[in-house]
């Protein structure tokens, strides 16, 4: 049985340590990814946000504009910013929703589509890269605790 590192990752405890903080590994990690990402995007002309949003709206789309600010875990002045940059790109269009005329959904363009299956062309080899030496059940098993911390935050 391998040892409770939970009462050192406590930022209260006497003997904390961050190598046991989870956020702090969190954020290192998900920092150089960004870094790494930041780099592959950059050679097609767009940044981070963007491309997050390319991706939601590859999954589903149109989407409201507060769902893909939800989803993209930016909040949603800024995301209106990005939502302006991105329709004067042509890469997504802004349409009233069918149903709620005040609400307002973005789509792909073709343009969308094809930078979108471009950014996923250049960050595919990164993603490879850093699942290497993660079985399927370690894969999995990554995924569920993340989706853990997720749901104790909520």
């Amino acid at each position: 049985m391998s040892e409770d590192l939970r009462p050192i990752g406590n930022p209260g405890s006497a003997d904390f340590r961050l190598e046991a903080y989870p956020f702090y590994l969190l954020n290192r990690a998900a920092s150089r990814y960004n870094v790494e990402i930041e780099a592959a995007l950059r050679e097609l002309g767009i940044d981070i946000p963007t491309w997050r949003v390319l991706m939601i709206l590859g999954e589903k789309e149109p989407l409201a504009i507060g769902q893909v600010s939800r989803s993209a875990v930016i909040n949603l002045s800024t995301m209106m910013r990005i939502v302006g940059r991105m329709e004067k790109a042509g890469l997504i269009v802004v349409t009233p929703s069918a149903h709620d005329r005040r609400v307002k959904e973005i789509g792909l363009t073709a343009l969308g589509r094809e930078k979108l299956a471009d950014a996923r062309k250049v960050t595919a080899p990164l993603y490879e890269r850093i699942i290497t030496g993660f079985s399927a059940a370690d894969f999995a098993r990554l995924l569920d605790l993340l989706a853990r911390l997720h749901d104790n935050l909520e």
